[in-house]
């Protein structure tokens, strides 16, 4: 597999405007370069191009790129060196557009999931050319800049050299993980944090706001699991954590109980206004 030697010259895309999808996008054009984001939904697409022209506003310093949004998949992926997948964490979704993917992107384009969860290796299984696919999981740019890098079981070491060198060019830290793991390095370790947080307060040993506000008193770095899980979704949380359940049913139910509570009652977090907190706008 040849990795694209004019990727400079060459849009990135990025599938999927929401939370993450809209900051990967950021990173991409803060650096000057050309970023298409693509959405089934124009409103999400809308509101992440607000988003990122509000970043820029607050980071003179940065080298404002290219940012546009397209409905249309085809157009979004033409001519792309990078195609990253951002849609929700549903095993299904993400092979389905990979398939698009394999057929739709340009030959040498590199395609690559942003999955919380999921080994790419799931999701292109069958998949033509799966030398240029595989997982890049980006933490929360712009303020948290890692990305961890995992073979599908077949990529080819000249891609995952390339981005190793290629993504600190646009703001990030890419970390290679070594062996396939359910959630990677750090959000293995997350995991275990948030799902005991969740298990605390399903158990009614404590609230969402007490567990923050020590886990902020007591941590060296703002760590506040229940504000960063209205953050990321409720949703995805819950989808994520049903993934691990289902690798490991030994997992509490707890966590996942309390999880649905919150999102039959449209608490989705910051999206929906509220989810464990109810002060946003």
């Amino acid at each position: 597999m040849n990795v694209p030697s004019d990727y400079l010259e060459r849009p990135v895309a990025v599938v999927g405007a929401g939370a993450l999808g809209r900051r990967i996008a950021l990173m991409f054009a803060s650096r000057g370069g050309s970023v298409r984001i693509n959405d089934l939904d124009a409103n999400q697409g809308a509101a992440a191009l607000d988003f990122i022209a509000r970043e820029f506003d607050e980071h003179p310093d940065w080298v404002r790129g290219h940012v546009e949004y397209t409905a249309n998949l085809d157009d979004a992926v033409a001519n792309a060196w990078l195609v990253v997948e951002s849609i929700p964490e549903r095993l299904e979704l993400k092979q389905a557009l990979f398939a698009t993917l394999a057929a739709t992107a340009p030959d040498d384009a590199i395609l690559t999931t942003n999955s919380s969860s999921y080994a790419s290796r799931l999701i292109v299984a069958g998949l033509p050319n799966a030398e240029r696919m595989l997982n890049t999981h980006f933490s929360w740019p712009p303020t948290g800049i890692a990305v961890e890098v995992m073979s599908c079981g077949v990529t080819s070491q000249r891609v995952l050299d390339f981005l190793m060198r290629a993504l600190p060019e646009y703001g990030l830290r890419p970390f290679l993980v070594r062996r396939e793991s359910t959630g990677f390095v750090f959000n293995r370790i997350w995991a275990a944090i948030k799902r005991e947080a969740l298990e605390i307060a399903a158990d009614g040993i404590s609230t969402p706001e007490d567990i923050d506000e020590m886990c902020r008193l007591n941590f060296t770095f703002e760590l506040m699991p229940f504000r960063a899980m209205d953050g990321i979704g409720l949703d995805v949380v819950y989808d994520i954590e049903q993934h691990y359940a289902e690798e490991n049913p030994n997992l509490p139910a707890g966590p996942r109980k309390l999880l649905r509570r919150y999102i039959d009652s449209g608490r989705l977090g910051v999206k929906s206004g509220e989810g464990f907190y109810s002060d946003y706008d």
